[in-house]
């Protein structure tokens, strides 16, 4: 395996964030307000406070990235 493929797909995986981001700004709202909330006061993030909004978030992203490959 080259390294060079591997920072190739990488660079082109993150040229892509931005537009498959703006594709999920209610799921990043809700996950940003529900960490924020959960870590006021200085207080750590614990695992898996806020795992249902990450979740979405995650799977936002999953089907924005499927769209945009076809």
């Amino acid at each position: 395996m080259s390294g060079s493929n591997v920072w190739s797909r990488s660079r082109e995986k993150m040229r892509l964030f931005p537009e498959l981001f703006a594709q999920c700004t209610m799921e990043a709202t809700a996950y940003g307000k529900c960490v924020a909330a959960t870590t006021t006061s200085r207080q750590e993030l614990k695992k898996d406070l806020c795992v249902k909004e990450f979740e979405a978030l995650k799977t936002c992203f999953v089907n924005a990235a499927k769209k945009k490959g076809r």
